[in-house]
């Protein structure tokens, strides 16, 4: 008599998973000294050699092929690049922007390197152009070629080295991502910025980058002229120019690079690094019968569509729910100011019937299940033809995963029936590992593929009607992080607009064949 194995009873939550943060200790000392590596290369175009110190992110290792964002800081030392990076890593570790590589470029006349044009009394003012050239041509090469960078980069310099940096947004807008100007010495040379700003701006070819000013409030702030740039920008700014400006109240030239950093680095990104997360992902949709797509997570700039089609800023704002009345490939869409770190998910839910379900078996009655364990690295199931279990086993109320002998490298087939005692729409989740399906009736709900960054699970959603149904879970398991976890939605719960708030637990109602 064939045997049929049965579904285990693992994690059976009545929800959908909203992932959110893992808590992280706050109260840990740690102590921690950020030490950069001395670097220089010979500048052709300054005639003298330049030195700078390099910041790689913390969590890089030899022989990785991971490249990261770079941030290049004017007047470079500790004076700027210390506050800067640790500015940069807390806002890494709350998830606003990516590890980066700081680049300090240390400076040996900043009169000469952070001016555009030469004024009298200031000797030596007015090599801005050259400086400019040799960061564009030779230091970012130089900073490509030798260290893990991925060509993304970003301009940071107060005073006079945010004047440097305007005028380099619009003299070579092109070379940065974003720029970032605190408190710009915009004054010099009798508003020098403000004069060729209007015919600079206007003629920017959907540059696509973004552009922070920060200021004081006040006459010592008024100073800086920085109001006469902001009305060009409001009239001439290109579409593709994101730009902000902010002043801060109670502030000196000096202490105002702390929240004009910490504004900055938010802003050039325009994201919390969160996954998008809905669900369900997909499923089988019955004409005229609706299904509730919730959705999770930061709404920000986020965008949908329901045909299929890329949605743009235009496209319909993302909600709570979204309810789907016939088949439909949902598009979610998270928009930064930065287009590589975009994010996109799609739903497909196909229009259908309800899933027939099978004659009930004979000598079938509550009770645990039976699971086969196999030891191997296995990249599919149809690697375990063939093959014998190590283990064969009842996964009663006293079975768990992590019980097994192995912890790493193993299978489990678990088959078995399953007894549904409503009509409607049934919601399972699964969170497995690499390589594991999900199957009801042999119709694949479920297909694990590589992990996302947060390891959230996959869900779908179809209509069942009462009865029994055949229910297969083939978990592969090679990540050793990885977690076997099946949340199960039935239909009572899958009509409630937010389900999330139930966490009963519910039982797949499964039945134990007695072999004869």
């Amino acid at each position: 008599m064939m045997k049929h194995k049965l579904f285990i009873p693992l994690f059976l939550v009545a929800a959908f998973i909203s992932q959110g943060k893992s808590a992280q200790a706050q109260d840990t000392v740690r102590r921690t000294v950020e030490i950069g590596k001395l670097d220089s290369l010979n500048s052709t175009i300054l005639k003298e050699k330049r030195r700078i110190e390099v910041f790689v992110p913390k969590n890089d290792q030899p022989g990785s092929n991971t490249k990261y964002d770079v941030l290049y800081v004017l007047d470079g030392g500790n004076w700027n690049t210390g506050l800067i990076s640790k500015i940069q890593g807390f806002l890494e570790g709350e998830k606003y922007m990516p590890p980066t590589i700081i680049v300090s470029i240390l400076g040996i006349d900043r009169n000469k390197d952070l001016t555009p044009t030469h004024i009298d009394g200031w000797k030596t003012s007015g090599g801005a152009t050259q400086f400019l050239g040799f960061i564009k041509d030779e230091l970012i090469p130089y900073i490509n070629q030798k260290y893990p960078a991925n060509g993304d980069h970003s301009i940071w310099g107060h005073s006079l080295g945010g004047l440097f940096v305007v005028n380099a947004l619009l003299v070579e807008p092109k070379t940065f991502k974003s720029y970032i100007a605190v408190d710009p010495s915009l004054w010099w040379d009798n508003n020098y910025i403000q004069k060729i700003a209007s015919l600079k701006l206007a003629a920017l070819q959907d540059p696509a980058v973004t552009l922070f000013m920060s200021g004081r409030e006040g006459k010592e702030g008024e100073t800086m002229k920085i109001d006469a740039m902001d009305s060009l920008l409001k009239k001439w700014a290109p579409a593709g120019l994101t730009w902000k400006s902010i002043r801060y109240p109670e502030e000196t030239h000096s202490s105002v690079r702390f929240k004009s950093t910490y504004d900055a680095l938010k802003f050039s990104y325009g994201w919390q690094d969160n996954e998008i997360n809905f669900h369900p992902m997909n499923g089988i949709v019955l004409k005229n019968k609706p299904v509730a797509v919730w959705y999770f997570g930061d709404t920000t700039r986020v965008r949908y569509t329901t045909d299929g089609t890329n949605p743009t800023l235009g496209s319909a704002k993302i909600q709570s729910d979204i309810i789907i009345n016939d088949g439909a490939k949902i598009t979610v869409k998270q928009f930064t100011n930065r287009a590589r770190y975009d994010q996109v998910k799609t739903g497909n839910f196909t229009k259908g019937k309800i899933l027939t379900p099978i004659s009930k078996p004979k000598n079938l009655q509550p009770g645990g299940f039976l699971y086969d364990y196999y030891e191997g690295d296995f990249n599919k199931a149809e690697d375990l033809k063939n093959k014998s279990p190590q283990k064969s086993g009842l996964t009663n109320a006293d079975f768990e995963v992590e019980k097994l002998p192995r912890k790493n490298n193993f299978a489990l087939i678990i088959e078995g029936v399953m007894e549904t005692k409503e009509e409607g729409y049934y919601g399972f989740v699964l969170e497995a590992d690499k390589g594991s399906k999900l199957y009801l009736n042999d119709q694949l709900l479920i297909q694990w593929e590589d992990h996302t960054k947060r390891n959230s699970p996959y869900s779908y959603i179809l209509p069942l009607t009462k009865g029994f149904y055949k229910l297969r879970l083939e978990y592969l398991h090679q990540n050793k992080d990885a977690k076997l976890k099946l949340n199960y939605l039935p239909p009572s719960l899958c009509l409630l607009k937010k389900p999330f708030q139930f966490l009963s637990i519910y039982n797949l109602e499964p039945l134990n064949r007695q072999a004869s």
